[in-house]
């Protein structure tokens, strides 16, 4: 193995890119049109383009990143996390293109990154479970008739699925198909594929993982715990290793079913075995990914193991450099770092990173997939960064990440900074433990504000006006507010403004329904000539592989459909407008 071409993007990238570095290896990058000034790109040795906007036309492609691993002389691929990474068939064609495939073998795959086969699998070496259906649900119907067999809630999974895509949580009979039908579109999204079952859903639990390295000789270690509850849409926020405040007996079953688990498939390679812990403190086996997490890091600050480097080893035939489980050491926090705005409901925001400052000091470690000047992108995931801070123990990882995310800025858009800091003040989080995967929704009072900078209904927003300039031979456009723009077309400055100049004063009208977000029209839920009451669900938006709901401004009749299905829309943009009664 000498070349590897890393089939990914963003902070993942540039951390496999740093790997083949740190053991000698060359690193081929692909990046999509609105990657082509990415960190990424610029931190592997030789990147070509894909030729694409959208997953499917990128880094979804199979054709495309065989293709330019013959291109480029690569001789193994390693796959990140997302996209393809629990691909089975696209793990078997890089092995059939004679290429080294870094990570389990796609029977492997197929067994475990399946989530029905996976359940099938925990069942036989009697992991803790709780009731699901026998294998995907053929549609919305199927899912209600689980419901009602078992009773609600319900989780509906995609079964290629992770990272929170295509997870849809059901509280509601009535809401069974338009949560199954949402479920669908994301894995598809996301994934490449929309098959989905559904299984018993937990309320309040917590989300515990182990993660695991197994070689082809029999080994399997447990090489850590980790804690992953801080969640909001089912997506992780915040993670810590080792997993805190659990029994030395919970311990013990997560090991050994985690153990089992991989044994029993017959994995080599890294993967996670992931576990709900209920408020009773009993365990239920959630599922396996077969894949790096985006959470690894924590792992390796308190375990002292390069889990990319064991990797690379695993993938070249070799044995694992441990030989038993390690013991943990110290106590490490990741924050992730999304365009998100958390005054605004954590709504995704695509933008430009216009400067970042990094903290420094003990304990800190930035995998970041930005830089100032950075364009963030309305069709990728919305991390940007994480902020892995470690101390001693867990209270000096505490201390030590509040002066670590004071001193971190990022200008230019939203992101989950405040959030983080918010956190960190929360006894519940910082002393008592009080968290479940749903507490943000349901418990954390953040009290985080939306920067009126960045709210599309704001004047200064709606008016933002931007202007073509050449910056060392490169034409780039630069926004300004719309103060400032007054300001310089006084002086004879000629702006060009990218809204409609009546946007502040139609905005003023209740009736007018506008897009929070730029992203791509997915459904519309209620027909033009719909009564709908204020607050009802009106149509769903897609930005970062995610789906938003937009709610009826007030109550009245939908008049008419300004943004039809599959129409890419702006912050601010006119979505509908209402009759009001």
């Amino acid at each position: 193995m000498h070349k590897i071409l890393i089939a990914n993007r963003g902070e993942i990238a540039v951390r496999v890119a740093s790997a083949c570095a740190d053991a000698g290896l060359a690193s081929v990058g692909v990046y999509a049109d609105a990657d082509a000034d990415a960190l990424h790109v610029s931190a592997v040795d030789e990147a070509y383009s894909l030729d694409g906007r959208t997953p499917a036309e990128t880094y979804l492609d199979v054709d495309k990143i065989l293709h330019i691993a013959k291109r480029s002389g690569a001789d193994a691929i390693h796959p990140g996390y997302g996209f393809l990474s629990e691909n089975a068939d696209f793990a078997q064609a890089v092995l059939d293109a004679g290429l080294t495939w870094i990570g389990p073998a796609p029977d492997a795959i197929r067994a475990l990154g399946n989530k029905v086969t996976a359940r099938q699998l925990a069942v036989r070496t009697g992991a803790p479970l709780v009731a699901g259906s026998d294998g995907p649900v053929a549609n919305a119907a199927e899912a209600r008739s689980f419901a009602e067999t078992h009773g609600l809630p319900i989780a509906i999974k995609a079964a290629f699925g992770g990272g929170g895509r295509g997870l849809k949580v059901v509280r509601d009979l009535d809401a069974v198909e338009e949560a199954f039908d949402s479920a669908v579109r994301e894995a598809v999204t996301a994934f490449g594929r929309g098959e989905c079952f559904v299984e018993q859903y937990l309320d309040r639990p917590r989300h515990v993982e182990a993660q695991i390295l197994a070689d082809n000789f029999g080994n399997v270690v447990i090489v850590g715990t980790r804690d992953c509850s801080l969640q909001r849409r089912h997506q992780k926020l915040v993670e810590e290793a080792p997993a805190p405040f659990l029994t030395e007996e919970q311990c013990r079953t997560i090991y050994e079913a985690a153990r089992a688990i991989c044994r029993e498939a017959t994995y080599a390679g890294a993967g996670t075995v992931e576990f709900l812990v209920a408020e009773s403190g009993a365990i239920a086996f959630l599922e396996v990914n077969t894949r790096l997490q985006v959470e690894h890091p924590i792992t390796e600050e308190t375990s002292g193991v390069d889990l990319v480097q064991e990797q690379f080893k695993i993938a070249q035939g070799l044995p694992l450099t441990l030989t038993a489980d390690p013991e943990p050491r110290g106590h490490s926090f990741e924050f992730r770092i999304n365009a998100e705005d958390v005054g605004r409901g954590y709504l995704p925001t695509p933008g430009t990173v216009d400067s970042i400052t990094v903290p420094t000091g003990p304990g800190i470690r930035l995998d970041s997939g930005i830089a100032a000047g950075s364009e963030i992108s309305g069709d990728f995931d919305s991390l940007m960064a994480k902020l892995i801070v470690t101390g001693a123990d867990r209270q000096q990882a505490i201390r030590r990440a509040r002066r670590a995310l004071k001193g971190f800025t990022i200008e230019g858009l939203p992101t989950l900074l405040p959030f983080h800091r918010a956190v960190l003040e929360s006894p519940d989080f910082t002393d008592s433990f009080a968290i479940h995967t749903r507490w943000i929704e349901t418990e954390f009072n953040h009290g985080i504000t939306s920067d009126p900078a960045f709210d599309p209904n704001h004047s200064g927003a709606t008016e933002r006006v931007t202007v073509p300039l050449d910056i060392d031979g490169k034409r780039v456009m630069v926004g300004f507010p719309g103060n400032l723009a007054r300001l310089l077309g006084s002086s004879g400055i000629g702006l060009s403004n990218d809204t409609d100049p009546t946007a502040h004063d139609e905005a003023a009208d209740t009736g007018l329904v506008t897009s929070p977000m730029s992203g791509k029209v997915v459904k519309w839920l209620v027909e033009a000539g719909t009564a709908v009451t204020e607050g009802a669900p009106l149509v769903v938006l897609e930005a970062m592989k995610m789906e938003s709901v937009v709610p009826a401004p007030r109550s009245g009749v939908l008049g008419e459909v300004l943004a039809e299905t599959g129409a890419s829309v702006k912050a601010g943009e006119k979505l509908g407008r209402f009759t009001v009664e």
